[in-house]
């Protein structure tokens, strides 16, 4: 791994390849490893705080070395036991009975039992955590004795246990939950614990594997969790052996490591990129009412121009929300609507906007590149829209766009779920991604189907509602991303369902 055959032939351009790798935020991803007892993963997504109420998708990571959660989700998507042996619905499956691990503790020495989950649970859901809605089920929550808890719901949660393995199911130990200490000093039950003399926050992450871990024991000593600001200098330290795996997301990275046959690779496809359409009400936007206005937004994109110059090809082009794995999926939407800007034309003036109108968007520059916001704002002009892009920073894009509500639609990366309840939850239901609580008759007909019918009639209504979204335009997607996971030859990493980085538990030494 660090001083591999690989390394050694590549020694020569090391030094030069260190000032780039300067770039990493703090700039240091060096230090020694030997053999296979260490693991240095590369990523771009910081931790703000190592608390489990903290923890979103693709932090997860640092906090799967730290803290177990209550079930495990294997590489496919298939939940396995971890901290809870057992779980089973009631028939209306609205309590959630758990059977929990016995002789298990936190590192502080407390003991892992049913005053813990249901400690744990409550502080994840009343945290303010920016997953802390995937709990708005969660009515309350019982200890049966040490080794039983019952979680009660408000309704069917088709999602559950898809969060029970996700940020939510990570426990803590109690003890700690109250005066934030977590957020720098974790304690769980993890295979791993944090070594704040060779961390730093922010920056780099080591974890330390524990030697009186109660289950199998992870084949790395030490893993490193190194926090980059850019994938260029992610793509320098996978060539010279510094890095031994990360995710790329950009073509033009991806592209850069094409003639590199030592390094391994495996493409798959989490995050689609589109437009989002927050304001189907026409708050700020009137013409955003009209099916045909949204309908035109949709006609008025080149998909496939954009997708062949912008991420070279790299991609699949898309009109759904829904991802290949869900019930919902159909692959005849994916081609629902033809790039076709005469029609496009006809259905603005068909709905009193022959003139056109103009449409203010946010813009984030580490989503939106200047590539992509001209191929837009080309798109929609030649049509007569007129885009207007504000440029803002990583806060104030948090606080006007979500807090203050300022903007009708956005660019935005967004991964598909294997789980349709969590789809449905976040992006049409009311909440993040439909914050100003627009619907109709045909969705608040399907979605308590969705969550609470049977397996044929949830999967029935999630195909309906998916047809009716892209029918009706609520959405403008652009494409599924073709993401790529690169490892070093000394390392087997495998893709993650349900994320867009692997889980902790995906990683081995490859076969000598």
């Amino acid at each position: 791994m660090r001083f591999s055959a690989r390394t050694s032939a590549l020694a020569a351009t090391a030094a030069a390849a260190s000032l780039v790798l300067a770039g990493c935020a703090g700039g240091d991803v060096g230090g020694s490893k030997t053999g296979a007892a260490t693991l240095d993963i590369a990523t771009l997504t910081s931790a703000q705080s190592l608390d489990p109420k903290d923890a979103i998708g693709s932090t997860l990571p640092y906090f799967q070395a730290l803290y177990d959660t209550l079930i495990r989700r294997t590489a496919d998507g298939s939940y396995q036991p971890m901290l809870a042996t057992e779980w089973a619905y009631d028939t209306a499956r609205t309590r959630l009975s758990l059977t929990l691990r016995e002789n298990v503790k936190f590192s502080d020495g407390t003991a892992f039992d049913a005053d813990a989950v249901k400690a744990n649970l409550e502080h994840f859901k009343n945290g303010g955590g920016g997953a802390a809605k995937t709990l708005a089920s969660l009515k309350e929550v019982t200890v049966v004795d040490a080794t039983h808890v019952t979680l009660t719901l408000s309704a069917p949660d088709p999602a559950m246990l898809f969060h029970l393995s996700d940020a939510a199911g990570l426990m803590a130990s109690p003890a700690k939950l109250a005066g934030g200490s977590l957020k720098t000093t974790p304690v769980g039950t993890g295979p791993y614990t944090l070594d704040k003399g060779r961390t730093t926050l922010g920056n780099k992450y080591v974890f330390q594997r524990k030697q009186d871990y109660w289950g199998k024991k992870l084949p790395y000593e030490s893993l490193t969790i190194s926090l980059f600001d850019n994938e260029t200098a992610v793509v320098n330290g996978l060539r010279t052996g510094q890095i031994d795996s990360a995710v790329l997301q950009d073509a033009n990275q991806q592209a850069a490591l094409a003639s590199d046959s030592e390094l391994k690779k495996t493409d798959f496809t989490f995050d689609f990129q589109g437009l989002l359409l927050f304001d189907r009400g026409g708050v700020h936007t009137k013409a955003l009412r009209k099916t045909e206005v949204r309908q035109a937004l949709n006609l008025a994109i080149d998909r496939e121009t954009m997708l062949d110059k912008i991420r070279q090809g790299r991609g699949e082009i898309t009109n759904q929300i829904y991802g290949p794995e869900t019930k919902a999926y159909d692959k005849a939407l994916d081609t629902h609507y033809a790039h076709d800007p005469a029609k496009a034309k006809r259905l603005l003036a068909e709905a009193g906007y022959a003139d056109g109108f103009t449409l203010k968007l946010p813009r984030v520059s580490a989503i939106v590149s200047d590539a992509l916001a001209s191929s837009i704002a080309a798109d929609l002009k030649a049509v007569g829209i007129t885009v207007t892009w504000d440029q803002l920073d990583g806060a104030s894009a948090l606080r006007k766009i979500y807090r203050e509500r300022a903007y009708s639609a956005m660019v935005m990366n967004i991964g598909q779920s294997p789980i349709d309840w969590v789809t449905t939850q976040e992006q049409v239901a009311p909440g993040t991604f439909n914050m100003f609580g627009t619907t109709d008759a045909t969705v608040q007909r399907l979605l308590p189907r969705i969550q609470g019918g049977s397996e044929q009639q949830a999967g029935e209504a999630a195909r309906a509602l998916n047809e009716h979204l892209v029918g009706q335009g609520w959405f403008v997607p652009f494409y599924r991303m073709t993401y790529q996971l690169v490892s070093v030859p000394e390392v087997e990493v495998t893709p993650q369902s349900g994320m867009a980085v692997p889980s902790i538990y995906n990683y081995e030494p490859a076969a000598s």
